[in-house]
């Protein structure tokens, strides 16, 4: 094997790995607010800094494999889309912190509105990002469009918990404590919100890495 497909091969497995990573994140993040547990709080922090770590790594290859082997066509297409990959990876690493941080304010009130819609509107994304995922490592343009079209049910779930935030808002006593509880739902919403936003844009890329076809902007 060319030490170029060698290293093609070991880009592919840095990002499924930093994907993990991110996974691991989605998860701790979700069982704070599902169980309201905070004892993994610091493996949050601590993976958001190892995301970090490899995303400047995953870059750094990037840039040296287009450098140093000037690649065409579908190897071309396969870097530029890992590296938009691998920056679409690390800012969902960014938003389950800031879901993270939200958590740790949001222990602090009494519970105003139990959970139904958040922990829906995560299953999703959950299962969003494990097929893109999934669409990146085999090629598989048909799962990266199925994942697509979730886009819009995890929007509407966004939609439906504001609402019901403001509702809450409008009959409840006018106070600091529930406003400030309102304030951070509606925050670890709009970042889940985001993380599907983020599974949208991977499985873009994977359909341009596959057919060479741009989907980000179709005509309207």
């Amino acid at each position: 094997m060319r030490r170029f497909d060698v290293e093609m091969n070991d880009l592919q497995n840095q990002l499924l790995d930093m994907a993990g990573l991110i996974q691991k994140m989605i998860q701790v993040v979700t069982d704070e607010l599902v169980y309201k547990d905070p004892n993994q709080i610091d493996t949050v922090f601590f993976l958001e800094k190892e995301v970090n770590i490899q995303e400047i790594i995953i870059d750094d290859k990037c840039l040296k494999l287009i450098a140093l082997n000037q690649p065409v066509g579908a190897d071309l297409r396969f870097i530029t889309s890992a590296m938009r990959i691998n920056s679409d990876l690390e800012r969902m690493g960014d938003e389950s912190l800031n879901i993270a941080k939200m958590f740790l304010d949001l222990i602090k009130y009494s519970e105003i509105k139990p959970l139904v819609n958040i922990p829906k509107m995560i299953k999703i994304v959950q299962n969003m990002i494990i097929d893109c995922i999934k669409a990146f490592n085999t090629n598989d343009s048909e799962l990266a469009m199925s994942v697509l079209s979730k886009d819009n049910e995890v929007d509407a779930l966004r939609d439906t918990i504001i609402n019901e935030l403001k509702t809450v808002l409008i009959v409840s006593p006018n106070s600091n404590t529930v406003v400030q509880h309102v304030t951070d739902m509606m925050f670890i919403a709009k970042s889940i919100e985001r993380l599907g936003d983020h599974a949208t844009n991977i499985c873009e890329d994977v359909i341009f890495m596959v057919h060479g076809k741009d989907i980000r902007h179709p005509k309207t």
